[in-house]
């Protein structure tokens, strides 16, 4: 199979301290060995701190803050997993509303592990495909997502998957959902947000 290009490209990765860091890692590196332009977006300015499955992990410089960027900047957007990182996220106003921007404009979203919990503050999951760690698989039906046990579900431009043990299927899945770009066309009246 061809590898895909993501040339020109400009990913967010959206996390807040308690990221799980293999689901950090290795998106980041396959969106730069496929050749996008990776910012790093947090809540506030410096370093953001991992969790490496069962401590604190290392920490990652922050590119930019959740209240100074916008999603038309942007071509997609990856959401890491981790228990205390969507927690942050999805109570903050700058965070919700920067997710909620790629929803609207129907861009691509890569969330892995905890990752979707953010996606139903930001309207994102009613009638989607979806998967993501089995604790919050009852939070995303109560939200209105078809919810599968699969290493990784696709639905138009939305990639998610379960855990980390999915990485190198998510990873996949997700620079080829990006390198296909907005998924208006296919996705016009699907998920209006009310």
């Amino acid at each position: 199979m061809e590898k895909q290009s993501l040339e020109n490209k400009k990913v967010a990765v959206l996390v807040a301290n308690g990221f799980e860091e293999s689901e950090f890692t290795e998106p980041v590196k396959a969106l730069k060995d496929a050749g996008a332009a990776v910012t790093v977006v947090s809540l506030k300015p410096g370093k953001v701190k991992a969790w490496a499955e069962k401590d604190w992990g290392g920490e990652y410089e922050v590119n930019d803050t959740a209240d100074k960027v916008s999603s038309e900047n942007f071509d997609a957007l990856v959401l890491p997993g981790g228990v205390m990182n969507p927690d942050l996220l999805r109570v903050n106003d700058d965070a919700v509303r920067f997710v909620k921007g790629f929803v609207e404009e129907a861009k691509p979203i890569a969330a892995i592990c905890h990752g979707p919990w953010t996606l139903i503050e930001a309207g994102a999951v009613r009638g989607r495909k979806m998967t993501s760690y089995p604790s919050i698989k009852t939070d995303l039906i109560n939200a209105g997502a078809d919810w599968h046990d699969k290493e990784v579900v696709t639905d138009n431009g939305l990639v998610t998957s379960r855990s980390p043990k999915d990485l190198p299927a998510f990873c996949a899945k997700m620079v080829e959902e990006i390198a296909e770009g907005q998924h208006l066309t296919r996705n016009r009246g699907v998920h209006q947000l009310g």
